[in-house]
């Protein structure tokens, strides 16, 4: 961290300004030298500090010392620090073209970068012709449609992907309910965002209201919204306010760390594309032919075990 700021704050020989990349240990970034994190904010440092093996569930057998479900919590406490959990390698270009030139280009910001990078082999898909560059730096963009009308929303950051889209087919697949994905590349992004749009809209009461991103996005449905990410809870829960008219239920990665493959720590976190079937369905109880029976009926086929250890259990 200390090379990051010495980085950001030096140039070359000739007068170019230097470029940082500096790399930490996600789970040790910000929970351990947090505060020259917050040293890099106070001296305009400009860099990127990429969070590796990110999340709580990617990196398999190395338990609570290094498994990180809070980095991007921590993050979202230092106003310099641009936040992004991308999911797909076309996001980590697009956040990084849009860094460098807002870091270096004919406008400077004081402003530096944390990235997640996760460390799990996943096929990256193209990115979708109807995306573009900015909807990836705002915060969020519909990933993929419904196939027919949309009864949910389910948002994903970096690798809980694969648990959203596999949730995605068995809802379409086993109960006929269609889901819209959306990829949420930085929560303390569009918390900001929401944040500027409120406080503008509450000083100019008499002119015509600004719409924040969530507004123009999310804001435009009233079917409910489930989040998944490999960090906790409260790290997609910074929008759940401002997701006007839409049930929002969050899903995230609470609690110690433990070794053992992915596919059990997503389960013992509940964060797995089962639970994410049960996390939707249990939202659109009492529509779309949805009742609590069918939820239970759910959880006994997903084979989900109601006594199982998981993530929040308190000895």
């Amino acid at each position: 961290m200390s090379s990051f700021i010495a980085a950001g704050t030096s140039y070359a020989t000739h007068g170019v300004p230097m470029v940082p990349f500096y790399t930490v240990y996600s789970m040790f970034g910000f929970q351990r030298v947090g505060d020259l994190a917050w040293l890099a904010a106070d001296m305009r440092t400009r860099g990127f500090l990429m969070g590796a093996t990110a999340g709580c569930t990617t990196l398999m057998g190395e338990g609570l010392q290094h498994q990180d479900g809070h980095s991007l919590l921590l993050a979202s406490t230092i106003p310099a620090c641009q936040a992004y959990d991308p999911a797909f390698a076309y996001e980590v270009a697009a956040v990084i073209r849009h860094g460098i030139n807002r870091m270096y280009g004919p406008d400077p910001a004081d402003v530096f970068y944390y990235v997640t990078l996760y460390n799990e082999n996943l096929l990256m898909p193209a990115r979708p012709a109807h995306v573009t560059d900015e909807d990836i730096i705002n915060g969020i963009y519909r990933w993929r449609s419904s196939e027919g009308t949309s009864h949910a929303s389910v948002l994903f950051s970096g690798t809980a992907c694969s648990a959203a889209i596999e949730a995605s087919d068995i809802l379409r697949e086993r109960y006929g309910i269609n889901v819209d994905l959306w990829s949420a590349t930085s929560y303390k992004s569009l918390r900001e965002d929401a944040m500027e749009t409120e406080r503008w809209n509450r000083l100019h009461p008499v002119q015509s209201p600004r719409e924040s991103v969530i507004d123009r996005t999310l804001g435009r449905e009233s079917t409910p919204v489930v989040a998944v990410t490999d960090f906790m809870r409260i790290v997609g829960e910074q929008i759940a306010p401002y997701v006007r008219g839409r049930r929002f239920l969050a899903l995230g990665t609470d609690g110690m760390g433990r070794s053992d493959t992915r596919e059990a720590l997503r389960r013992f976190f509940e964060t797995d594309a089962e639970h994410v079937v049960v996390a939707v369905l249990s939202t659109l109880i009492g529509s779309h032919g949805i009742t609590a029976a069918t939820v239970e009926k759910a959880i006994n086929e997903l084979g989900i075990d109601l006594d199982a250890d998981h993530g929040l259990t308190r000895d």
